[in-house]
Order: C-alpha cells, then structure tokens, then sequence
C-alpha cells in the first residue's frame, strides 16, 4: 500500500515500454566477485534492449564517483571500503548510511520504474526502506549468502540474529529471483510463502570466451575464486598429489585469506613448478586465461550457481566439480565433467586420473560444455528479467 508520500507511477506506461531501473548493488564491477559480473552483463544488455539503467554501488579508491559504461551510468557514494574484491559486515553497513539519501535522491529526481537490489544485504535493506518511503517496488535478486544455511562457516553465525530482520526484506518484494534450484530449496523453509522465481546468472558467449576443443599437453586446469575455506582450494592440492605421475598444469586465479597456507601446501606437495598463481585478475585476463585452458575444478563445500562454472562453459572447459548446490547445473556427469562427493580425495583423483589418460574423451567433453552454455547466454537471461520487470511494473 502506497502511503502519503509515495511516488505515483507514470502516466500512460505500458508493460512492454522502455523502463528506467535503478540497481542497487554494493559490489558492482570492478568491485566483488562472480555476482557484481552478472549484474554488469546484465545492465549493459538491458540497455541493449532500451532500457535506461542508473547504478548505485560502492566507492573504492582511485574509481571515478560518477561512470558512464557500456551504457550503464554508475554512481558511488563514498562506503570506506578497504578491499575491493571483499566486504566485512561493518563496511556493509556504512554502505548503508552512505547510499541511502543518494539512492532516495535518484528515486526522487530521476523516477525509476523500479529497483532491482543484488543481494537481500545490504542492498536489499535499502530497497525496502525505500519502498516504504516512495512506493516504488523492488525485485530482488538474492544468491547464495543471502540464504541461511547457504555458505554456513562464513553466515549462520549473522543470521542466528539477522535473519528475523530479513523476512520483510523478502516479503514485501515485487519478485524474488534467485540463479538455481538449489537456492530456492534452501530460502523457501527460511522465508515460506514467498515466490521464488529461478533466472540463472548469464554471460556473454562471444568468441573471447572460447578455447580450443583439442586439449593441450600438458593439460591445462584452472581454478579461479576467492581462496577462502568455502572453495576448498587446500583439498584440491591434495587431490593433485595423487595424479603426480601425469602431465597437467595449474593455473590459480584468486586470492584470499588462505593465500599463505595455500602456498605452503604447495610448496610441502613439490607441486610449485607446475601451478601459476595470478592473484586477482581483470575480467578480461580471466576470460584469456580461461579460453587456453582445458578443465575447470570445482572442490567447493557451498556453491549456488557458481559464475565461473558458467564462464567454464562459455570457454569449452570440461568441468570436475563437487556434487555439491548448484554446481550440479552447469554439470553433466560424463558429459562435460563428473561431479564427486565433496572431500572425497579418492573420488575426485579417480576421475581426474580418467579426464586425463582417456583417448578423445577431454576434447568431446569442452565441446559439450560449449553446447550446454548456451542456456546461460547474457541475452536469454536479460529477456527473462525484462518479462518480470515489465510485469512487476504493469501491476503498479
């Protein structure tokens, strides 16, 4: 229910007309992870499509406040925020304080039809505040860590105090998305009731992605993510270990907390010869990288629908990953990879071990993957956003 100082829509405003989206999203390229690149791909595409997207998201030293990309124009109140590819609770919540009156300017000036909010938190907090004071809906977005239960090492400790905090957050969306299935089974015991409507994160399937289907000698693996405990990046050296005696080398695209002990590992494992660590990279070294390589390995504990399994896809890359969330989706066993139980050391050698020695398996599998990422392609996923967008504003 709209209140005395809500916004009211437009005049004459069809379902299928252009629309103006303001998009909330503390960690917008090239600030954050996997989650800030969909949500780039996806606003350069709906502009594509004629929409009009404004972009509020966090500052980081040396980035311009004010952006003009791809079409997309993007706007950053100061946040203190002292790393850029991670964010701490504090750092969330004075993203909070510092985009508030800015996003509520953009809403009082520019008149977004809507608001899409990447993430229930923080983003989503203000989306709901906003709503509230204006009237304009909200679609929100979420993944993984905005569900309990989802990355429980690094969230169920936030949310045994958050999550009552979250429920309206939730209900008083226009629609929720969420990028798979697995999602979805998690957030509906936490938040019953609420639609849940499944839109994969998408990408680009342009030919910078793509790597040869004939594998290369030595067989290139590559490993790219944060190197955190969720990713499991110590278990996969010691899968590595146990096919020694065959020829492959390790690319790692990444880096984190566990940076040190990972280097140790490698070092103890003799394995320092036969691995390259990059740290953080640009999106587009990652998508050279990833075009010259040949299998990606997923040992992770928590995934939702990992980003990097969809861009393994759009470069050829076979994929060998946990049976494990979402990597399930962008994996068919025997396929385009195997999926193995999580921490199985045994399991996950096995079938490396056949990745590696079968004859003509390793080519036949990158040119499935290339086939399956078609369901994952940037424009299919922007449609499917702008069917809910439209629908979210023809019932305002």
């Amino acid at each position: 229910m709209r209140g005395p100082s809500s916004i009211p829509p437009d005049k004459g405003v069809v379902m299928d007309g252009p629309l103006r989206i303001l998009v909330l999203n503390y960690e917008y390229p090239p600030l954050g992870g996997g989650g800030g690149g969909f949500a780039a791909a996806l606003c350069a595409q709906l502009v594509k499509m004629g929409h009009s997207i404004r972009v509020l998201t966090g500052h980081y030293r040396g980035l311009p406040r004010v952006e003009v990309r791809d079409g997309v124009t993007i706007y950053r109140p100061r946040s203190w925020r002292r790393h850029q590819h991670t964010c701490g609770v504090g750092e969330m919540g004075l993203f909070l304080l510092t985009g508030f009156f800015p996003a509520l300017r953009q809403v009082l000036t520019w008149r977004p039809h809507l608001v899409q909010a990447h993430f229930a938190v923080p983003t989503g907090v203000l989306s709901w505040v906003i709503r509230l004071l204006t009237g304009v809906p909200y679609v929100l977005s979420a993944q993984l860590g905005d569900v309990p239960g989802g990355v429980p090492d690094q969230t169920d400790h936030l949310f045994t105090w958050l999550k009552p905090f979250t429920v309206p957050i939730w209900r008083a969306a226009a629609q929720v998305t969420v990028p798979s299935r697995h999602i979805r089974a998690l957030a509906q015991p936490s938040y019953p009731g609420v639609p849940m409507e499944v839109v994969h994160n998408g990408i680009s399937l342009e030919g910078q992605w793509l790597s040869p289907v004939a594998s290369h000698q030595p067989v290139r693996l590559i490993f790219a993510g944060r190197f955190s405990p969720q990713k499991n990046l110590l278990f996969l050296i010691k899968v590595l270990q146990q096919v020694k005696d065959l020829r492959w080398r390790l690319e790692l695209l990444g880096d984190g907390p566990e940076m040190p002990r990972i280097r140790e590992q490698v070092n103890l494992a003799g394995l320092a010869r036969r691995m390259q660590v990059h740290g953080w990279v640009a999106p587009e070294k990652v998508a050279a990288i990833m075009s010259q390589g040949d299998i990606l390995v997923l040992p992770s504990l928590a995934e939702g629908l990992p980003l990097v399994g969809v861009q393994a896809l759009a470069a050829g890359l076979a994929i060998l990953g946990s049976d494990i969330g979402g990597v399930a989706e962008v994996v068919r066993p025997g396929l385009n990879g195997y999926l193995c139980p999580a921490n199985d050391i045994g399991g996950f050698a096995g079938a490396l071990r056949v990745m590696l020695t079968t004859d003509g398996l390793l080519p036949k599998m990158k040119a499935a993957s290339r086939g399956l990422a078609e369901a994952f392609a940037i424009p299919k996923i922007a449609a499917q956003f702008q069917e809910i967008f439209q629908r979210v504003v023809g019932r305002t």
